[in-house]
């Protein structure tokens, strides 16, 4: 794994942690920014989609664990209201799905170009995968589709919200 990689990895796991851990209210930026750097990344990373082989099993392994540990990601955080604005918190738990999941990334990264080089090449080569291309296509698909189920699960959970204190301000009228 190269400097730029690792910088580049670092720099979202900062990210990440630092727009969602404690409490923040709830904005359209929370929909948005997140929205404008999945579109960014998917277009940078995700211009040569290899489909070789057997790639496309193992993008749709990357897109699998993406559904998974962002429903896992976005049930640790907890929505509520607070001095009537509704607000969203994330805590430790939300911050170690996240750690695991970029720190594993990375130490899959620097094992498979250094001691593992082998391992993973004689694995691709049996299961049919053509190269590291594959492997960074389905890591970039697993964390895209963390973020944009994160996104989807929020949504319901601030539209369920809205929706419940419309009720309850019906109730609380009639």
């Amino acid at each position: 794994m190269s400097t730029a990689q690792w910088i580049l990895n670092l720099a979202l796991l900062g990210w990440v942690l630092t727009r969602n851990l404690g409490t923040h209210r709830v904005t359209r930026a929370t929909f948005l920014v997140p929205l404008a750097v999945v579109a960014t990344a998917g277009a940078w990373f995700l211009r040569d989609l290899p489909t070789a082989g057997h790639d496309v099993r193992l993008e749709l392994v990357g897109v699998a664990a993406g559904l998974v540990l962002g429903t896992l990601a976005a049930l640790l955080t907890r929505m509520h209201r607070h001095h009537g604005r509704l607000v969203v918190s994330a805590g430790t738990a939300f911050a170690a799905v996240w750690i695991a999941t970029i720190g594993g990334r990375m130490l899959f990264a620097q094992w498979a170009t250094h001691s593992g080089a082998r391992t993973v090449g004689e694995f691709s080569m049996r299961h049919q995968i053509t190269g590291a291309d594959a492997w960074t296509a389905s890591f970039v698909l697993m964390a895209l589709t963390m973020v944009a189920v994160r996104l989807v699960v929020t949504g319901v959970q601030v539209s369920a919200h809205r929706s419940g204190a419309a009720t309850l301000s019906e109730a609380g009228a009639a």
